[in-house]
């Protein structure tokens, strides 16, 4: 979420240069769009990176642009963006603000929204940009259905008994009347608590129907999870309880928080859970899930929200501690970037994937729940690890509330150069990525001889080819071992910058 109202003290002189994009030629006819990208990224900066090779997601960020006038802007101290989690468009863009593409019919409008340069509005999942990438690939040896999921029979009916066993994270832990926050939908103080099930475990997670400046907005997380539900596990014969236009559980929920009904929206909250749990009780969801082989993009998103939301969110400013001078400032991509990775690398549910610098690891988490694959990370930063691992344990709960088996997460701390582990995962490796922009020669250089040990036609997905003109072809391994292809990102698919970028995937020859 949008986690702080403070705006960075930090300022980093912009490195600009002229770069030549190969574009899409549908892209070409929109001379207007052309210009816009280009203004953009002339007047965007970015972090610095570790020049260890350690910190996760890393990249110093370089401007495409056609001016040759650097500008300085202020930029975070540390800026730790998970994919999804957009960073704030600049007032003079043009492009529209991912505020304005989170459910406009559905989220009120909160204070101090328009402040662009507080860069930790680019934490909140409910500003981030719309998803428009979706696999049209079906993996026929993917099993989405968690070996746990509740068949409706056993435990009693509250289900309280198996969320705590879980060990999850309940929205009001986080966002509740103990945390300042204040009711909403006319209620009093003593009516805002509200339980929540989920499709494939016998639980209720425990909600306070409050709002606060960086909490969770529990109304638009539960009708997220009803209308999830009603469109992903149900067929439409089962769902028309819940999506009819007129008296559907949905358009009860949307109608009750528009008028300020708090008592109804409860009630439909009640009748959502009597409705799921006979559906549980009679096998439907289980059969559903069970046909699955890919888990909607959707709810892929929707997880790892929540699952971020509950963990780093409220300790993000540990990620914001940084030492004047060092070089562990930097960005990540976003979730529609690692999709389309995922989807250019044709990652599958038997393949393994191995992030190197994984951060808070979403990236890892993304890569085992979207493909199902065995999935690794290494990271050194201390903060960042504690995160992640505490990401890693919610994730695991929240996978089995909505009955969806992830593939295999390991999360390494240490320098993965000399990450036993690690090293030993990069050798049965399928698809690499490495965030190397900032990195320096001798840094690539070295990453270079670790692949050696990759398997042929591993595929290595980086910011900045590891193959340099200016080295001699005979005496440069990268070009004798790596096949490179140069590729573009369009706009909104990183952290730092609006602008349309160049990345490399290179092949294990």
């Amino acid at each position: 979420m949008s986690i702080f109202g403070k705006k960075s003290k930090f300022q980093i002189k912009t490195e600009v240069r002229i770069v030549k994009q190969a574009v899409d030629p549908a892209a070409q006819g929109n001379a207007a769009g052309a210009s816009k990208a280009a203004s953009e990224a002339a007047s965007n900066g970015g972090p610095q990176a570790s020049r260890n090779g350690s910190a996760g997601q890393v990249t110093r960020l370089q401007a495409t642009s056609t001016s040759a006038t650097p500008e300085r802007r202020r930029f975070p101290s540390s800026s730790l963006l998970e994919p999804g989690r957009k960073r704030r468009t600049p007032a003079s863009a043009s492009s529209r603000s991912p505020a304005a593409i989170a459910s406009p019919a559905l989220s009120d409008s909160e204070p101090g929204s328009d402040d662009d340069d507080d860069w930790r509005e680019r934490l909140d999942p409910t500003k981030r940009r719309k998803r428009t990438h979706t696999s049209t690939e079906v993996d026929p040896n993917r099993r989405v259905l968690h070996p746990k999921i509740w068949s409706g029979q056993g435990q009693g009916e509250a289900g309280h008994d198996d969320g705590d066993r879980l060990g999850i994270v309940h929205s009001a832990d986080v966002a509740s009347l103990r945390d300042k926050c204040q009711p909403v939908m006319s209620l009093a103080q003593d009516d805002v608590g509200v339980s929540l099930r989920y499709p494939g475990a016998n639980f209720l997670e425990r909600y306070e129907l409050v709002w606060g400046k960086d909490k969770i907005d529990g109304a638009l997380d539960i009708m997220k999870v009803v209308k999830l539900v009603a469109t992903i596990y149900l067929t439409d014969e089962e769902a028309k309880p819940f999506l009819d236009h007129d008296s559907g559980i949905c358009r009860r929920l949307e109608k009750s928080k528009n008028t300020n009904d708090g008592n109804g929206f409860k009630a439909a909250v009640q009748d959502f859970n009597n409705l799921l749990l006979a559906l549980q009780k009679k096998g439907v969801i289980a059969k559903h899930v069970g046909s699955l082989r890919i888990v909607p993009q959707e709810l892929v998103d929707f997880i790892l929200d929540q699952v971020y939301d509950r963990t780093v969110a409220p300790r993000v400013e540990l990620l914001a501690k940084y030492e004047n001078g060092s070089d562990n400032v930097y960005g990540e991509l976003l979730h529609p970037f690692i999709s389309d990775i995922f989807e250019r690398t044709k990652l599958t549910s038997d393949m393994v994937f191995v992030d190197l610098g994984s951060g808070v690891g979403n990236v890892v988490l993304q890569a085992a729940l979207e493909r199902g694959c065995e999935s690794w990370g290494c990271e050194m930063m201390e903060n960042a690890c504690n995160l992640a691992e505490a990401q890693k344990k919610e994730f695991t709960a929240r996978c089995r509330l909505w009955g969806i088996a992830p593939g295999e997460v390991h999360l390494e701390r240490g320098d993965f150069r000399r990450s036993e582990k690690t090293l030993e995962a990069l050798k049965r490796a399928d698809v690499v990525l490495v965030n190397n922009q900032a990195f320096t020669s001798q840094l690539n250089d070295h990453l270079v001889n670790m692949f050696l040990d990759l398997k042929i036609g591993c595929k290595i997905v980086s910011l900045k080819t590891f193959v340099h003109d200016n080295k001699i072809a005979e005496n440069d391994v990268a070009s004798s071992i790596l096949e490179v292809e140069h590729l573009t990102y369009p706009e909104d698919y990183v952290s730092w910058t609006n602008a349309p970028g160049t990345f490399c995937i290179s092949t294990r020859k």
